[in-house]
C-alpha cells in the first residue's frame, strides 16, 4: 500500500529532504523523505486506526 502526500508550509519554506514518519495509532509504520516538489510517498502494509505524519526526530541535534 502506498500513501502519497503533497506538503506545503504556510511560510513557503521548502521541506525538501525532510525525513518523515507515518504513524498508525502513534506507532511508526513507515518512513519517507520529502522531494523537491513537497511530495512524499509512504510504502506500508495496510493498517487500521488513526494516521498521522511527523518529522523523524533522529534529525534533531541535542546538546
Amino acid at each position: 500500500m502506498t500513501i502519497n502526500l503533497t506538503l506545503e508550509l504556510a511560510s513557503g519554506q521548502s521541506l525538501n529532504g525532510a525525513p518523515l514518519e507515518l504513524l498508525a495509532n502513534g506507532v511508526p509504520v513507515a518512513r519517507a523523505t520529502v522531494d523537491d516538489k513537497g511530495r512524499v510517498a509512504f510504502d506500508t502494509r495496510p493498517v487500521t486506526g488513526k494516521l498521522a505524519v511527523r518529522v523523524d526526530r533522529s534529525i534533531l541535534k541535542t546538546g
